[in-house]
């Protein structure tokens, strides 16, 4: 039966593509080729076809793109039992007395179907009855051999060091939200006391900041697991009739907060700005950030050099035109250029697209860097999911459709095991994950205080600000 070659995201091995290469019959009916592609199939003949023979295995596309895309159709503690079931009942692991030559021809590719599994989709394993079928398989498979016994163990310590992690970094995010807002809160209880220290009293080195906006960007990006962005689009399947439909899955939190950390920084950026009483202070701060985006486009950290463009394009920022006028904005207006919107982001998927390049062929690790600008990832996604059915008229599972998917969330699995190559400078990182940043009002308000209203619905609206804000405090 026709199969698939690897992603190039997901295994290295150069451009991607669907072309299917011919493996040994598999038996099971109800999939369907056109032009030698797998272009749809029922959900059971899917879920057979993911599930290894004697004679079988399925190549890591197709497993990628099933456990991605499944989760639209069947949960995922559901298919773990479907796969459970298939593997014991099937191929006879349940059977004491099954032939022990085809156990041992079919144990190690049951082992390596989990491991890519629990590897590449581990935050399935946070509900109990996943975990369930999965430990209920794995002893089946360990029962009496020492070799597979060594395996499932050592698969399983691989599992929980990954949900620990987890569990330890959404502990942290806690915690630096929390001391965040303490500081806010003591900066509202004494607003003319000089509690409020500027990114620039802490660094005033660009390429510095850049640096640490970057270990921000890639440690945030590690933990955002690849279903999240299928899960990010869910809705319940015409074909299912349970109600509840996908209500007990985990949220994309991790993506969440990578969607946070991107308006926390754009807002900060705001702050720091409109901040300064000096025209000279202000435009000394926008250089300064315009100096930071100019390095985070060079080391290929798109995310953080987007945040800081929309920061100093909210409009609390924008009508300092004298602030503006001291500024040398040249530097600003290329890099503006290099993420315009128009023509669907033509320039920055051009740059995006060179990055890429550089990090397939990089030799140092810091070439290796490409941090996307995340929500145009986020818009494309969504796009190709409203774009195109999930079901066939037949009920048949689009399958084409999900090539596609796995094709772009395949690309920023690469991206994001990158690791960060540049020191940690603690003092910097904990400025930029915990300073106070302002509100939109409390941002208007500072900027009408900096260069005053310029006609009466602005005037109107800073009276309102003032009687509002300064009252509460």
């Amino acid at each position: 039966m026709p199969q698939t070659p690897p992603f190039t995201g997901q295994l290295n091995t150069g451009v991607y593509n669907k072309n299917l290469y011919q493996a040994k019959e598999e038996g099971y009916s109800g999939l369907y080729y056109h032009d030698n592609n797998l272009a749809s199939g029922s959900l059971e003949a899917l879920i057979h076809h993911l599930v290894p023979t004697v004679d079988y295995y399925p190549d890591r596309t197709y497993i990628f793109t099933f456990l991605l895309s499944s989760r639209l159709f069947i949960r995922p503690h559901e298919l773990m039992s479907k796969v459970c079931h298939l593997c014991m009942e099937q191929q006879r692991l349940s059977d004491p007395q099954a032939d022990k030559m085809r156990v041992r021809k079919i144990a190690p590719k049951v082992l390596q179907l989990l491991t890519e599994w629990t590897e590449t989709f581990a935050y399935d394993f946070r509900d109990e009855k996943t975990m369930r079928s999965l430990k209920e398989l794995t002893h089946r498979l360990a029962n009496g051999d020492e070799v597979y016994r060594k395996a499932v163990g050592q698969m399983s310590q691989a599992l929980i060091r990954r949900l620990t992690a987890l569990s330890q970094y959404e502990e942290a995010l806690v915690k630096i939200n929390a001391a965040a807002a303490e500081r806010l809160t003591s900066l509202k209880a004494k607003p003319q006391a000089s509690i409020q220290r500027d990114m620039l009293s802490i660094c005033n080195d660009p390429f510095a900041v850049a640096q640490q906006l970057t270990h921000i960007e890639l440690e945030r990006l590690s933990y955002i697991g690849p279903e999240e962005f299928v899960q990010a689009f869910v809705q319940k399947d015409p074909l299912d009739n349970d109600k509840s439909c996908f209500s007990d899955h985990k949220k994309a939190s991790s993506l969440e907060a990578y969607v946070d950390w991107f308006n926390r920084l754009s807002y900060l950026v705001a702050t720091e700005i409109c901040l300064p009483v000096k025209k000279k202070q202000r435009a000394r701060v926008m250089e300064f950030f315009i100096d930071v985006a100019r390095e985070c486009f060079n080391i290929g950290n798109f995310n953080s050099l987007m945040a800081i463009i929309s920061g100093m394009n909210m409009s609390p920022v924008s009508r300092l035109k004298k602030t503006w006028n001291k500024v040398k904005t040249a530097k600003f207006d290329i890099l503006e250029h290099q993420m315009d919107p128009s023509s669907n982001f033509y320039n920055y998927r051009t740059a995006l697209r060179g990055a890429t390049q550089r990090s397939v062929t990089a030799n140092s690790s810091r070439e290796k860097i490409v941090v996307p600008f995340f929500s145009l990832l986020i818009k494309d996604i969504y796009f190709l999911n409203e774009g195109c059915a999930n079901r066939l008229q037949s009920g048949h599972v689009n399958f084409e459709k999900f090539w596609e998917l796995a094709k772009q969330v395949s690309e920023f699995m690469a991206w994001k095991k990158v690791e960060c190559p540049f020191e940690k400078d603690r003092k910097i990182l904990q400025y930029l994950l915990t300073a106070p940043v302002f509100t939109e009002d409390a941002l208007y308000l500072a900027s009408y205080e900096s260069e005053g209203p310029e006609n009466h619905m602005e005037k109107d609206r800073w009276k309102s600000l003032r009687s509002s804000l300064l009252s509460r405090v």
